[in-house]
Formats: structure tokens, sequence, C-alpha cells
């Protein structure tokens, strides 16, 4: 059996957000008051205008960390644990309620679809409180899969 090969492919901001809008698997990193990382494992989708879409509350530390630093960075992986990820590196807006009602309509869409009773949707997001994190892509990095480098490839 031939090894997994490693690649790394690089792509434009169409090729980025068809390889995001599928998988809704990430890790948002943002930066603590002393400057440290903070990653928080949760559900993205692609919003209408291309950026980078997560549900939150507004107490939780990503937060609080991109109102005050909108400098974040998203790794979108696969389900597949073996599967393609990538880097995107971006500027964070967050919306509280009420600015943030109609664009949770439109992230539960691109993530699960038509919701059954959005009368009822909105109104558990308006009593929950929830927030919403506008991620617009600035940077990233090549789409990437794990495995060994190209010079241990047969015939290399």
């Amino acid at each position: 059996m031939s090894p997994s090969i490693a690649t790394n492919t690089r792509v434009g901001l169409a090729e980025l957000l068809e390889f995001v809008r599928p998988r809704h698997r990430a890790l948002l990193i943002t930066r603590r008051t002393d400057g440290t990382p903070q990653a928080s494992p949760l559900t993205c989708g692609v919003d209408n205008d291309g950026r980078i879409v997560v549900s939150t509350y507004p107490e939780r530390a990503k937060t609080r960390n991109a109102k005050r630093d909108a400098a974040v960075s998203v790794l979108v992986l696969s389900d597949d644990w073996d599967g393609p990820w990538v880097q995107v590196d971006g500027e964070a807006e967050v919306l509280d309620m009420p600015e943030a009602l109609e664009p949770l309509v439109e992230y539960f869409r691109t993530i699960a679809g038509e919701h059954p009773d959005w009368d009822e949707y909105r109104e558990a997001m308006r009593r929950q409180g929830k927030s919403l994190i506008r991620i617009t892509p600035r940077r990233w990095g090549p789409i990437a899969t794990g495995g060994f480098p190209a010079r241990l490839a047969p015939g290399q």
C-alpha cells in the first residue's frame, strides 16, 4: 500500500468559500487580553456575503475576545478526521440582539436548511440573547491534507 502523501492546494477566495460551505466543524482562534490564543470548537457556515458565520452568546470568551480584537483565525475541518482542512485569517464583527436576529436565520439556513417554524426559531434566539460572529476572510492558507512528505512517495 502506498503512503498517503500530504497536499497543499492554493486557492482563490471563490474556491475557498466553495471548500468551506459544506464543512461546519471548526476551531475559532481569538486572543485573550494578555495576547495568548484562545481556541473554541464550534459550528460554522458561510453567509451570502462570503463571511464565515458563528452562532454564540455574548458572555462567551470567543465573543468578548472578538469584540476587543477583531483579528481572528478559523481552522475549518472536514467531518472525516483525515480529510482536508484550511486556516482562514480574518476580521470579526460581532452582532448582538436585536441586530443578530435575521443574520442568525441566515446562519441556520446555511447549515441546516429551512426551519419548520421560523417564528419559533426567532423567539428562541431572542429569549436566549444569542449573538453572531461574522468573519471576513482576509488571508488563508492552502487547503491541506495530512500524510507523508512528497519526498517519500514511491519513485522519488
